[in-house]
């Protein structure tokens, strides 16, 4: 595992951390995300970031390809924290929203898409990057 923390105001990336592509991954990148909403003043988007990670490394590691992740959380702006997860697959997710009762998973997406801004996909040649974006206002 490699983690690089550095905490600026804005700047790229602000932490991110590789991980094993396995659910238990989850909490780790939870706890990096609460570390660094922390350390921005952040603390009221905390409860929404922790979902939105939750649901993005979910994705990878039921999608992905390979055995590693990169979460990645980084301050673009002072009005916004991206959150990302970087995986080897060129899959690009898509919302589900269907209505099927009997569906317990695969609804992710509409969770990220409800509790931030803008949400996307980075292509690269190697892989992607979902990510989801929240605004955010520092506490001062």
């Amino acid at each position: 595992m490699t983690a690089t923390a550095t905490p600026r105001p804005t700047g790229h990336p602000g932490y991110s951390e590789t991980l094993p592509r396995e659910p238990e991954s989850a909490a780790v990148a939870r706890r990096l995300v609460r570390t660094a909403l922390a350390t921005w003043g952040l603390e009221d988007r905390i409860d929404d970031a922790m979902v939105v990670i939750t649901e993005l490394v979910s994705n990878t590691v039921d999608h992905g390809r390979l055995a590693s992740i990169r979460v990645i959380v980084s301050r673009p702006s002072e009005s916004r924290v991206r959150l990302g997860v970087v995986d080897r697959s060129k899959v690009v997710p898509t919302m589900r929203t269907d209505s099927n009762g009997d569906q317990v998973r695969g609804r992710g997406l509409v969770l990220v898409d409800s509790l931030t801004e803008r949400w996307g996909t980075d292509l690269y040649r190697w892989g992607k990057q979902v990510w989801g974006e929240l605004k955010c206002e520092p506490s001062q």
